[in-house]
């Protein structure tokens, strides 16, 4: 896995990452791994496990990480022989996530923060759930709220822990403006990816 870069990406719900993600797999080709699809996918599949893993993600509360890593591993495991890169969307959430996913799978590259406040954030969801055609149960004000709560407490620690690895973007701004920005940041990745497989 050394050769491949692994990105996480992070940031709350309604930061942009999303936007920033398809941006980043069109110009890298880049597998995008989202915990949150990940989970939903899980859920609509209808088994006992994505019943489960509903109730929590109704009531706003972090799953369980075991969860998220054994669904990330396999997707991981699923694409790695024609992966030129993983962007992790929306893990890690806690900081020993982070260090299970460095331990279990691999060490990350890069870690990108999306700053954004909490009201933006709150409004871009909001406007979200209302022009989309098929309702996510976690959408609901409360629940936002809520999920922006647990994602700031977490967050610091996360920033804290990773603070040599980890980019901070101000994502209240031009996506186009953001993006040069993740693209110096990410070349720089692959260009000490390359010397080092050179040293090699």
């Amino acid at each position: 896995m050394s050769d491949i870069p692994i990105i996480w990406i992070l940031g709350g719900p309604g930061c942009g990452k999303g936007t920033q993600c398809a941006k980043i797999v069109e110009k890298y080709g880049f597998t995008h791994l989202s915990s949150g699809d990940l989970l939903r996918d899980e859920v609509a599949s209808g088994s006992d496990k994505g019943r489960e893993l509903q109730e929590l993600m109704v009531s706003g509360a972090l799953v369980p990480n075991a969860e998220v890593l054994s669904l990330l591993n396999a997707a991981i495991t699923r694409a790695k022989g024609a992966s030129k890169g993983f962007l992790i969307d929306g893990y890690p959430r806690e900081k020993n996530q982070g260090i299970e996913f460095e331990a279990q799978i691999a060490p990350a590259d890069l870690a990108i923060y999306f700053d954004c406040s909490e009201e933006t954030m709150l409004k871009r969801i909001l406007a979200r759930a209302a022009a989309a055609t098929v309702k996510r149960a976690d959408d609901n004000e409360a629940t936002i709220r809520s999920r922006l709560q647990t994602f700031k407490r977490n967050t610091s620690d996360i920033l804290a822990l990773y603070e040599e690895k980890t980019l901070t973007i101000n994502a209240e701004r031009d996506v186009e403006d953001i993006f040069m920005e993740v693209v110096e940041a990410i070349d720089c990745v692959l260009q000490k990816k390359e010397r080092e497989s050179k040293i090699c």
